[in-house]
This record gives C-alpha cells, structure tokens and sequence, in this order.
C-alpha cells in the first residue's frame, strides 16, 4: 500500500469536516494524518488527509468527496511535488545529569525547548514524517512523559496552487 496525499478545499462551515472523515469511515479506509484549517480567505478551509491504500481506492474517494456539496476542490498530490511538514509537541524526562544530552539531541534535530523543569524538558519540532520519528526514536531512552503530534500539512512545490478559480 502507498501513502497518498489529498488537499481539499470546503466551504468553512460547521459539520463539513465529520461528513469528509464519515466518508471514509464507511468506506472502511483508514486516515493516517489528518490537518485542517482557514485559507487566506475565512469562508474557506484546506482539509490535508493521508491515506494509505492503491489507485482504485484514492480515485473511489475522490469522486465521493466531489459529491458532498461543501466540497470545492479536491486535488491528490504526489510525494515529489509536495512540501509536507507536521508539528509536535514531546515532554521528556531529565534529571541534572542527562538534561544536557537532550540539549544536544534537540539542538541536532533544530528543535525548540520551550519549556524545563527540575524533572523535565517540552521541545517542539517541526518537519517531516522521518524526521519526527528520528528525533522521537533518539529520545526514548530518555523517557517520553508526554506528545502531542499533529496531521501533516501540505503545499505543492512551484507555481502550482490548489484555488478558487476566478
């Protein structure tokens, strides 16, 4: 199975969003990631989903997600022609000698220590889905007191642009 990547453009009102992932739902398929969000204009919002699954099964949802009326635009985007990033949040354990060590680990990743304590560290990272991984794998051994991750987010590269035609 590959990992597909949809940008959706909705009308920015209350119940779009349970009626695109209820889409999915009933069709059994699984959302790996999942970021919403306003445009530059407020009416509008960019839904960014991937899914893991083949050819039939993106096409087989895009047409369905054409029928639902809040939906404007919907477009699948390959890996080589996105800029995809994610964000998250990590609480790791420290103590007076290792905390130094986690420094360094999150200085490596361009990460951000955003808050300390006696007993811990909050660092925020931001990039792709390897990139997170990694930084979460070096810090482990550490001990993860707590995450918040969130979906991936999604542009394409260059001069193309998923928007209102006008």
């Amino acid at each position: 199975m590959e990992k597909y990547t949809l940008s959706i453009l909705v009308e920015n009102s209350a119940g779009v969003l349970s009626r695109v992932v209820g889409l999915f739902t009933r069709r059994g398929f699984n959302i790996h990631s999942l970021s919403v969000g306003t445009t530059t204009d407020d009416k509008i919002s960019r839904i960014t989903i991937e899914v893991k699954g083949d050819v039939y099964m993106v096409e087989q949802v895009t047409k369905q997600l054409s029928k639902i009326m809040e939906v404007i635009k919907i477009k699948t985007l390959r890996d080589d022609e996105l800029v995809k990033r994610g964000l998250v949040l990590v609480k790791i354990k420290t103590n007076a000698k290792n905390r130094g060590e986690v420094i360094e680990i999150a200085n490596v990743f361009r990460a951000n220590i955003i808050d300390m304590s006696t007993s811990t560290i909050t660092a925020e990272v931001i990039g792709s889905d390897q990139k997170i991984g990694a930084f979460l794998n070096m810090l482990e051994p550490y001990g993860i007191e707590e995450m918040a991750r969130t979906g991936m987010t999604a542009l394409e590269r260059g001069a193309n642009t998923l928007k209102l035609d006008k």
